[in-house]
């Protein structure tokens, strides 16, 4: 079975992003690591030789990435309040997102925006909501699936000739 770069991106682009976010905290950064990752991937892709194994070998190519970023990051210097925990306002431009968050349910709201957006640990949030960390992972992945079905049906991404993610907007809010 060959495996195609649109495959990978539908099955894995949300969780990925996620995870991007969560490490670095920004953005706008989580969007160039996960074009930076996809585009390694595109390029990479025919040196897969087990497809059972694709989803470690993409996650694996995302980790460098984020090494590369923090790398890079360190050589140079930024102001101190880049290094402060994202806020939600900082999402705003990023397509409706901020709204696919706040129209979640309640509880699921709560531990996305604690781990996301706020940069708590999972156990922290069990802490904090008074659950099992068992409960607060459950939340978490069911809210990723709200999130990644609200995102795909709003913009539709797809990678250029170049290699590189661009999408397009079916959504008012992102004209």
């Amino acid at each position: 079975m060959k495996m195609e770069t649109a495959d990978i991106w539908k099955q894995f682009n949300g969780e990925i992003y996620f995870f991007i976010l969560k490490k670095v905290k920004d953005a706008d950064a989580s969007m160039d690591i996960l074009q930076n990752s996809f585009l390694k991937i595109h390029q990479n892709l025919k040196t897969i030789k087990d497809p059972g194994k694709v989803k470690a070998w993409v996650f694996q190519i995302v980790r460098n990435e984020i090494a590369n970023y923090f790398n890079s990051k360190s050589k140079t210097p930024y102001p101190n309040d880049k290094l402060l925990p994202v806020s939600q306002e900082n999402y705003e431009d990023f397509c409706c997102f901020d709204q696919f968050i706040d129209n979640l349910p309640d509880t699921y709201q709560e531990v996305i925006k604690l781990v996301y957006l706020k940069g708590k640990t999972q156990t922290e949030v069990a802490e904090i909501a008074g659950i099992s960390l068992a409960n607060v992972k459950a939340r978490i992945r069911r809210a990723k699936l709200i999130l990644i079905h609200n995102f795909n049906d709003c913009c539709r991404f797809s990678i250029n000739k170049e290699g590189k993610l661009v999408g397009e907007s079916n959504c008012p809010k992102c004209h």
